[in-house]
């Protein structure tokens, strides 16, 4: 199509709320130690947002931080898209809540709503909005979660998985041998049970009887969830070479959601991923939903490992069921944290 442009991420931006909550604290509430959370999980600290702390306000934060990275100004920001399984209230969108507290006053904000999925949901919508419109310049992405206020301490299977976090990408126009390029989505709403927060919405809307059941807390059936991860990850690394007419030693770079590190480790292992090549940064910050993939992608730019002309390929799965891929020849991007404290981790590398 005439007039079609390159898109690539141009900056990329973090943000962690500082309280961190130790396996110690967790395991004390799920009946579990803390070294059975780390042998079962690899999860070693996850972030928790404070109490007058909502999505929009850590995606700010991340939005604000990858457009100093990109080097543009928020009012610069054309489009805002932002991916959540927990915003702020039902309606309206959470992006436009981002965009109030940003001043992001020339941007089209809206949600995606793809679970663990999103933020590659989202960027796919930007990166064809971008790539055919003369207007929009720029588009924000962001994943951002705060699970916390959704989770049963007591419940070992999520209380000890999941946590809150953002991470935003800003996306234009590269050159033409950069950007993305072939991504791939998909979904299995007959899954749709499997993970989900069952009440709060229009088919069983808040009540006290809802609240006591517990219906507004995270639930999942982790033997169906760990072997659909097992199943579709491999699936999505190898549909993506093929389409792309690649190898793994054409790739730098691994980027995928971050279930349960552990899993991650072996799964990607199994495939033959080299060492080094997959970022896994779940043993410092838990399960962020949407913000997961997102965040990895910031650790790998943050820490050099990503350098300009670098392929990188990106797996993402979540509730609903749904998942997706895509492969992106870096830009050389850089990325800011807007991170108060960084737990002491493991560089997130496959081991």
């Amino acid at each position: 199509m005439s007039g079609e442009r390159r898109i690539g991420v141009l900056g990329m931006g973090s943000y962690l709320p500082p309280t961190v909550r130790t396996n110690a604290e967790v395991a004390r509430g799920a009946g579990v130690t803390a070294e059975w959370i780390g042998e079962r999980t690899g999860v070693l600290s996850r972030h928790v947002a404070g109490p007058d702390e909502a999505a929009s306000d850590l995606a700010a934060h991340a939005v604000r931080a990858a457009a100093e990275a990109a080097g543009i100004d928020v009012a610069d920001i054309g489009l805002l898209v932002c991916a959540t399984s927990t915003p702020d209230e039902l309606g309206p969108s959470t992006a436009c809540r981002v965009q109030a507290v940003l001043g992001a006053r020339n941007a089209v904000a809206l949600d995606v709503s793809a679970a663990c999925s999103g933020w590659l949901f989202a960027a796919k919508v930007a990166h064809d909005w971008l790539r055919v419109s003369g207007e929009v310049r720029y588009a924000a992405v962001v994943g951002v979660e705060v699970y916390s206020r959704f989770l049963d301490p007591a419940d070992r299977g999520t209380a000890v998985l999941f946590a809150d976090g953002a991470a935003a990408s800003v996306l234009g126009p590269v050159p033409a041998a950069e950007g993305f390029t072939r991504f791939s989505l998909g979904s299995d709403g007959a899954l749709a049970d499997r993970v989900l927060i069952p009440a709060g919405g229009s088919r069983r809307p808040a009540s006290a009887a809802t609240l006591a059941d517990g219906g507004h807390r995270v639930h999942m059936d982790g033997r169906t969830i760990g072997r659909f991860i097992t199943d579709v990850f491999p699936r999505l690394v190898t549909d993506a070479l093929e389409q792309g007419g690649l190898s793994l030693d054409d790739v730098d770079c691994v980027i995928a959601h971050q279930p349960n590190p552990v899993l991650l480790r072996r799964i990607g292992a199994d495939l033959g991923i080299p060492a080094g090549r997959a970022a896994v940064v779940g043993d410092e910050v838990g399960n962020i939903g949407a913000a997961s993939a997102p965040y990895a992608l910031a650790r790998a730019a943050a820490g050099r490992r990503l350098r300009t002309g670098d392929r990188v390929l990106v797996a993402v799965f979540g509730a609903g069921m749904t998942w997706g891929s895509a492969l992106l020849t870096w830009s050389g991007a850089p990325a800011l944290p807007h991170t108060p404290t960084h737990p002491s981790a493991p560089e997130g590398v496959l081991r």
